[in-house]
Parts: C-alpha cells; structure tokens; sequence
C-alpha cells in the first residue's frame, strides 16, 4: 500500500514537473519551458499599442487563459503618442513598456534602427512572410490591405470605383457631385497619413493628379479612419480613400450600406509592427507574447475574432493572406519592413513631401 501511494506521488509530482513543458508549442525549442517558467515568474507584461482595445481584447483573453498567472496590462494609444511615450521612458533609464506594437511602420522601424528594440529570433518565424520580419526584432503581425469605402445608397453603382484610376477619372467627370464628399488621411497631421501617400507615389503614377482632384474636391481630412467612416455611413461624404481593411471589415458587419473596394491595379498591404524592447521589465513576457501573436493559434484569433487579418497562409477566414489574394491575386503590394521605410522620415525629404502635399491641396 505505501509503495502504491509512493509510486502515485512521483506521478504527481513528475505530472507538475512538467506543466510548463506541456504547454511549449509543437516545433519549439526544447527548452521553451524555461521561458513560461521566467515569464510566470514575472507575471506581467505592459503593451503600448495602436491597436483599438476592442479589438485587442480578444487576443489578451486568450494569451491569460494560455499562460494563467501572467497579467496584461494594455494601453491603446495613437502612434505619435505612443513612439513620444516610450522615448520619454527610455530616456528616464527607467523601464519601458514590454511590447511595442504600433500601425505606424515607420516609426516602429526606427526605433528598432536606433537601438531601442531586443533581438529575438522568434521559433514561428518559418511561418511568415520575409518581408515581415527585420533584423530579428521587428514583426509584422496582420495583414491589412487599405481600401476605398463608400456609401452604397448614395453612391450610384456606375461611380464606385475599382481601381486608383477610376477613383482619379470620377472626381474629373463630377467635380461638383464630389465636392465635400470625398474624405481621406491627412498626411501632415497623421503618420499613418503620411506612409499611405508616400506609398501612393510610388506605386500610382498619377497620385499626384489624384491629390490634386482631392483639392479641387475639397477632400476632408481626418486623423482617424473611425471619424472617416462614421462620416461616411451617415452620408455627409460619400467615399473614403486609404482605409484599414481590418477597420472596414468591422465596421461594414454592423452597417451593411458601408461598401469596401480593394482596388484592382495594386492594394497597398501593411502591418502591425511588433517589438520587444530593449529595456522591458518583463522582457520574457515580451517573447511569450510575441510568439503567441505570431503563431496559428493567435492568428486565428487575429483573423477571426479581432477582423485584423492575418499574414499567415495557413489560417482560414475573412480576414486572411488567404482571402485577400483570392481577391486580388498579385495586386497585393505589401509595405516590407526595412529600413527604406526609414526614407519617408528624413527631414528635408519630408517637408519638400508635403510642401507639394499643400499645393496639391489648393488643386495645383
């Protein structure tokens, strides 16, 4: 009797020896354990974001009932807000934020250039696109392709665009339907803004002719796609240029006369950046989640509970790599996180940018 109560205290025993083991993914590293144990240790992890907490909430749940013990504490800030913050704490020398993920490209490619991000070489990164992943530090994690939205009771069926070019030939047909009705980023208050038309640039060879009809439009400008597309389903404008498709998926499953375009001669794709930063309190937190973020399981959440789009071509659903090259196959045009994206913030490039921004604002 004593030697069958012995023999099922090791199993117990044996059993909780290897919990956090249990837990590592398929295909990990074999002592991916240790990493659970360290960041249960710390039990908390501080993310600074750009991403609505609406739509975070269901990763968040999802990675505490994964790992029960570690606590998310989670700020969902605008990106200039966000990069002025995590500057500030890390010139106090004082801790940071854990994780950084941030729609502003850019700005998160900066800080990762100027020493500001930890490097880690992520176990998921086989499963992702190349050009999501720079210097072993920062991560793309969706996938969102930016859309024209309009209203579909108010914008009659021969006018929807399908393309930058019809966009472009609609706005010179009817100046005067237009006028007012036409809403987009405004690149000199925005960063997110700012990436967009410099994207355009590059890919449209008329963008420039289609900022000027914006002016001769009268396009109204905002800082954010929820203020853009709440203007547009109520029918004070009629089209939005440059949205997040993950917004307009969203939005358009609450209000069915919300219409999304992913326009047919090239869609622009960006990503979420994610890093860990140098200067975490929780630093193993910080890679837990950032595997979790990265793996099938967090971007099936990614996909399909928070309509972020995912940007792995395994996982299935609406908001999916899959689905959008479905739609439009090599038009894709993803914004690959390099240090070319560290061009749109030169100084003197910049203001030269948005000096012609404004002229083309007056329509010339």
């Amino acid at each position: 009797m004593r030697q069958v109560l012995s023999a099922a205290l090791i199993a117990i025993v044996l059993c909780f020896g290897t919990d956090t083991r249990a837990q590592a993914p398929q295909g990990y590293p074999a002592d991916y354990g240790k990493l659970i144990d360290a960041a249960k240790k710390e039990g908390k992890l501080v993310i600074y974001s750009t991403t609505d907490s609406v739509a975070a909430n269901p990763l968040i749940k999802d990675f505490e009932a994964l790992y029960p013990g570690i606590k998310v504490e989670y700020s969902d800030l605008n990106s200039t807000e966000l990069y002025n913050r995590f500057i500030a704490e890390a010139a106090a020398n004082n801790g940071t934020a854990d994780v950084l993920w941030s729609s502003a490209m850019d700005l998160q490619v900066k800080l990762v250039a100027d020493g500001q991000a930890a490097a880690y070489a992520s176990p998921e990164i086989k499963a992702l696109p190349k050009w999501a992943v720079w210097k072993d530090a920062a991560y793309g994690t969706t996938y969102e392709p930016i859309a024209f939205v309009y209203n579909k009771r108010l914008v009659p069926a021969a006018d929807v665009p399908k393309n930058h070019t019809d966009l472009l030939k609609l706005l010179e047909a009817k100046p005067d339907f237009y006028k007012g009705k036409i809403t987009a980023y405004d690149p000199e208050r925005s960063g997110v803004g700012y990436l967009f038309v410099n994207e355009d640039v590059k890919n449209f060879p008329a963008a420039w002719d289609l900022f000027k009809n914006f002016g001769k439009a009268q396009a109204k400008l905002y800082t954010s796609a929820g203020a853009m597309m709440e203007r547009v389903t109520s029918g004070e404008h009629l089209i939005a240029y440059g949205i997040f498709g993950s917004y307009a998926l969203g939005r358009s499953k609450k209000d069915p006369n919300l219409g999304i375009v992913l326009p047919t001669d090239y869609t622009m794709v960006t990503s979420r950046v994610a890093f860990i930063s140098k200067s975490a309190k929780n630093p193993n937190t910080g890679k837990l989640f950032l595997d979790y973020l990265l793996s099938k399981r967090g971007q099936e959440i990614v996909a399909n509970k928070a309509d972020l789009y995912s940007l792995r071509s395994d996982v299935d659903g609406e908001a999916t790599l899959k689905r959008v090259t479905e739609l439009i196959g090599d038009k894709a045009r993803p914004v690959p996180i390099d240090a070319t994206l560290l061009e749109n913030l030169d100084q003197t490039k910049r203001l030269a940018f948005l000096a012609k921004w404004q002229a083309a604002k007056k329509g010339q």
